[in-house]
């Protein structure tokens, strides 16, 4: 089969087409065959560095998926051979999302939203679950609750917001003046120009924040966060503010779950929650891929096709 492999830890160019052996399902496995692959930060910082991840004998980055399941291993009853999937396996171990075939456990998968192409599928699964797992499973957001987002037309942003207003929260999105309109279009009930304003002089007081910038911006959210209200913050573990008495906080690391990806499916079924696809690229432009996601100026999600 094709994939896209590291020849070595470094930047977008050490991404190479070769050929290599198609996997197999083992016991509780489906082989899928990739339509579309996502693309996200985890996948160039790994790249980079390698970190987090066992990568055996061949280095392949990618997680998010959408295909058809072509195989399925002994014991595995969820999936046959033709049903359309979608999903994130094995994070942060490697996954193999560049390349046609994929072989991975039955339950990190869940079946494709039929109102979803398999490009808009495959721009779901790791931000999505990171997003649900940050909003829903820690923060426990629900009706009448106001939700901050940061890097709200971002990859996670842009699915937080509409994760949080699906669950009736009130939502603060902060982004930069052009993307304003599309944020309102996707439920945020308000808008902050981070580069024009700080948003701690303008936000009222929220139950949760989400993070997805680091730095400073986890201590200055403290300022607009409720006693007993819950900051998460995405980056890493060293921008979680030190001092935050009264309210808790914490880094989240998204894992598989099948439970939220059944929650998202259902969501994008439903209408409630849609993929903006900033950038389409084919499999053999993952370089390409890499270097304008680099940049941090992406709405939304970049997406390699395999055909």
């Amino acid at each position: 089969m094709r994939a896209v492999v590291v020849s070595e830890w470094g930047g977008p160019e050490v991404l190479v087409e070769r050929e290599i052996e198609r996997p197999a399902p083992g016991l509780g496995e489906i082989l899928v065959r990739i339509r579309a692959a996502g693309v996200n930060p985890a996948d160039w910082k790994t790249r980079t560095s390698g970190e987090l991840v066992d990568w055996g004998e061949t280095a392949i980055v990618g997680w998010d998926v959408s295909g058809t399941v072509a195989a399925v291993g002994p014991g595995v009853t969820l999936f046959q051979p033709g049903d359309e999937v979608f999903g994130m396996p094995h994070f942060p171990r490697q996954a193999g999302g560049y390349a046609e075939y994929t072989a991975a456990p039955a339950r990190h998968f869940a079946a494709k939203p039929a109102a979803l192409s398999h490009q808009e599928a495959a721009a779901l699964p790791l931000a999505a679950l990171t997003a649900w797992q940050a909003l829903v499973d820690t923060a426990g957001v629900g009706a009448g609750d106001r939700v901050l987002v940061h890097a709200a037309a971002g990859g996670v942003g842009h699915l937080a917001v509409q994760i949080a207003k699906a669950r009736g929260a009130y939502v603060i999105g902060t982004a930069s003046a052009a993307k304003h309109e599309l944020l309102r279009s996707l439920g945020a009930d308000e808008v902050v120009d981070y580069r024009s304003v700080a948003f701690e002089d303008v936000v009222g007081p929220v139950d949760a924040v989400l993070d997805n910038v680091g730095g400073d911006t986890g201590a200055r959210s403290l300022k607009v966060l409720r006693p007993g209200g819950t900051l998460v913050t995405l980056p890493g573990p060293g921008d979680v503010p030190a001092d935050a008495d009264g309210v808790r906080t914490g880094w989240l690391l998204v894992e598989p779950d099948r439970h939220g990806m059944l929650e998202i499916a259902a969501l994008a079924e439903s209408g409630r929650l849609r993929p903006v696809v900033d950038t389409v690229l084919p499999l053999a432009e993952a370089a390409k891929a890499h270097a304008l996601g680099e940049q941090g100026r992406t709405t939304g999600k970049i997406v390699l096709t395999v055909d």
